[in-house]
């Protein structure tokens, strides 16, 4: 059960981390920001909370001191400052290695736990954490607040730590603190479990609810904050101080060492309205936490795995029940085909990923190589909303990443170049998430010196990727730098210049089924789009047939259908394109590229597909129709045939082979240039 426990705590703080890294980075931008500060704040305490719950007592006194400072932003003694952040940062990536209960031999936590002092005023830490322990004494005069507060419940057995939590209202300059006695059992009906006993103490005016409510956070109790009133102090007999547990030895180290034990003020008169008490404060949260679960991402995998069986099965029941002419056996298919539609539906909707789970790493990416490379940057996300399926996130970090990398590395300029162009000093790195149909684009800008086509040409023609004579739009020209080995970078560097990161991204991407399209101008920019599917798993497709075998288009590919005119029924060198209307549009012949047996019947289509903003022809025998296309992957026998990128089971329980369509656009393009070739030789 505990180690249940703490798999669920490594999951919380891996989100909060996330959160923690985002406030953080908004920091900069917006230091003056106090709803920023008190959510980085919020995100400390939650993990140091949670840590000394499940035992991660090294981990709980390294976030005290971290959280301690940032306290002091919120009370106004210290400012948010490029120091700060960078130590905060530091600090933050810190927490991993004290979860998984890593030594730090080389004494980085130290360093930045006295880098952060050193911002209170240069003090060591020993003498920087008693400089910040509470004071023992505090406000028992006019305006001091009366806090009375029981554990409920199995308290103890939930492993609460009555300590931990004295030592958080120390933290708020909590004093007279003493032990209520007035519940507790005899000893043969004191249950073990739950604590019997409560405490009072003092704290001072300036205390809010909301501060004491995060005291409470990770335990169960009933309490209350009320006025004291100075005029009315009344020396109190019947409580009585009881030692704590003690507490552990980094907690110890910064909280006061013993309660003073003295007369403590009765309240006679209370403020109205009275401070909300933590069971009512807990009600909206729990309704809240409540409305979402936690499931195991292979849970998840499994369930897609039974829904794309399903829905084979489903097509399967439908072809049995056309072919039977059942009408029961109809009513029946056409209720399962509902049915499983919405099944697919919510399960898809559940595998929905935000971009927003990406973009922290991104942000703190664009952070460090703008201060290693010395070019100030502005990182811009829009669309942080937009979903994926979470195998298309998975993988489409490591291409953002190089693609982000290019951006700052080859295409910023240095400040005194961007001023010099007249540029403003500061460069523009903008990411932008956005649905389209059923893709999602996905564009990296940046506003530096763009790429130079004819520079791109000279290197590649120096590399031998290109012939001199080959003539290339400027669109083909920059998709050399996808090439592998191909780089635009003068010397090797840590970061770049071995021409492999931009053929990783390439590799990736089509291996996701989408496309890349670069756009850029010569002291303006470039932009990086990438154009994938909303998910890998179940997809709608168009059935196609050709020489009696059938295969699958993806829809969201497919644009239209037209007829093959009868003039260009048979196969030419130069003229395989179509006048759809007023623009050229070239088209491949699948009985010819998969080389079939005999000849095609009459009435031949032309399916337009899409990839990017390239379109090309696919002639097809025969359109069979739309279905619901669950994609199966291809064996490694099959992994060097780059026309196909998967397969799917059909209704009747034949196999049907999906066409790779960006592969489809790249041959048309190739066939293109062999078919301008041809007729330059015809013209010579």
């Amino acid at each position: 059960m505990m180690d249940d426990m703490t798999a669920i705590f490594r999951e919380e703080v891996r989100d909060l981390l996330e959160s923690l890294e985002r406030g953080l980075l908004d920091l900069k931008s917006r230091p003056d920001d106090m709803g920023l500060v008190n959510q980085v704040f919020r995100d400390l305490h939650t993990v140091k909370g949670s840590g000394a719950m499940f035992g991660f007592t090294e981990l709980s006194a390294f976030i005290h001191e971290f959280e301690t400072v940032f306290d002091k932003v919120r009370s106004g003694h210290l400012a948010v400052g490029p120091d700060l952040l960078r130590l905060a940062l530091a600090a933050k990536d810190e927490i991993p290695g004290l979860v998984e209960g890593e030594a730090d031999p080389e004494g980085r936590r130290v360093a930045i736990l006295s880098g952060l002092h050193g911002l209170l005023g240069g003090a060591p830490v020993a003498e920087a954490v008693a400089e910040m322990a509470p004071a023992e004494a505090g406000p028992t005069g006019d305006g001091a607040l009366r806090l009375t507060f029981r554990l409920t419940g199995a308290a103890l057995a939930l492993g609460a730590r009555p300590d931990l939590v004295l030592d958080e209202l120390r933290g708020l300059g909590a004093v007279e603190i003493a032990a209520d006695l007035a519940d507790v059992p005899p000893l043969d009906r004191l249950d073990v479990e739950a604590c019997a006993f409560g405490w009072k103490m003092v704290l001072p005016a300036s205390v809010t609810a909301a501060q004491v409510e995060e005291v409470f956070l990770f335990v169960d109790a009933d309490w209350s904050l009320d006025a004291v009133a100075a005029e009315t102090v009344e020396t109190v007999v019947d409580v009585v101080a009881v030692p704590v547990p003690e507490a552990a030895p980094a907690a110890k180290a910064a909280s006061p060492k013993a309660p003073v034990e003295r007369p403590v003020a009765k309240v006679e008169a209370k403020v109205e309205p009275k401070a909300e008490t933590k069971t009512e404060a807990k009600t909206e949260a729990k309704s809240e936490a409540g409305a979402t679960i936690r499931v195991p991402a292979e849970r998840l995998d499994a369930l897609m795995d039974s829904v794309g069986e399903l829905v084979i099965a489903e097509a399967r029941l439908a072809q049995l029940a056309r072919d039977l002419r059942d009408p029961a056996l109809i009513a029946t298919a056409e209720q399962i085909t509902r049915l499983a539609g919405g099944l697919r539906d919510a399960t898809m909707t559940m595998r929905m990923v935000p971009m927003r789970s990406l973009v922290g790493r991104f942000r703190r990416l664009v952070l460090d190589l703008s201060d290693k490379l010395g070019k100030p940057v502005e990182f811009r996300v829009t669309g942080e909303d937009t979903e994926l399926d979470k195998t298309v996130i998975e993988k489409l970090a490591d291409p953002l990443v190089h693609v982000l990398r290019n951006a700052l590395d080859h295409g910023m300029e240095m400040p005194e170049a961007r001023v010099a162009a007249g540029k403003s000093r500061e460069g523009l790195v903008e990411l932008v998430a956005e649905h389209a149909g059923a893709e999602v684009l996905i564009k990296v800008r940046d506003d530096g010196k763009g790429m130079d086509p004819a520079k791109l040409r000279e290197k590649a023609i120096a590399k031998g990727l290109i012939l001199p004579e080959t003539q290339m739009t400027e669109a083909q020209i920059f998709a050399l730098i996808f090439e592998p080995g191909f780089s635009t970078a003068e010397a090797v560097t840590d970061l770049s210049g071995r021409g492999v990161g931009m053929d990783v991204v390439r590799r990736t991407i089509d291996a996701l089924r989408g496309t890349i399209q670069i756009e850029s101008a010569l002291g303006r920019g470039t932009t990086v789009t990438l154009r994938l599917p909303l998910t890998l798993a179940i997809i709608e497709g168009l059935q196609i047939e050709v020489a009696g075998e059938q295969y699958i288009l993806p829809m969201p590919n497919v644009q239209e259908i037209v007829e093959l005119p009868p003039e260009k029924a048979e196969p030419s060198r130069t003229e395989d394109f179509l006048d759809v209307r007023g623009g050229f549009v070239p088209f491949l012949r699948l009985r010819q590229l998969f080389d079939c047996a005999g000849t095609p019947g009459a009435g031949q289509n032309v399916v337009i597909v899409r990839a990017g903003e390239a379109r090309v022809g696919i002639v097809v025998d025969r359109i069979i129709g739309t279905n619901q296309t669950v994609i199966k992957q291809m064996s490694k026998l099959h992994a060097g045939v780059r026309a196909l990128s998967g397969a799917t089971l059909l209704g009747n329980g034949s196999i049907a082979l999906i066409l790779d369509v960006g592969h489809l656009v790249g041959m048309s393009r190739q066939q293109g240039d062999a078919a301008q070739a041809v007729r330059q030789e015809v013209l010579a």
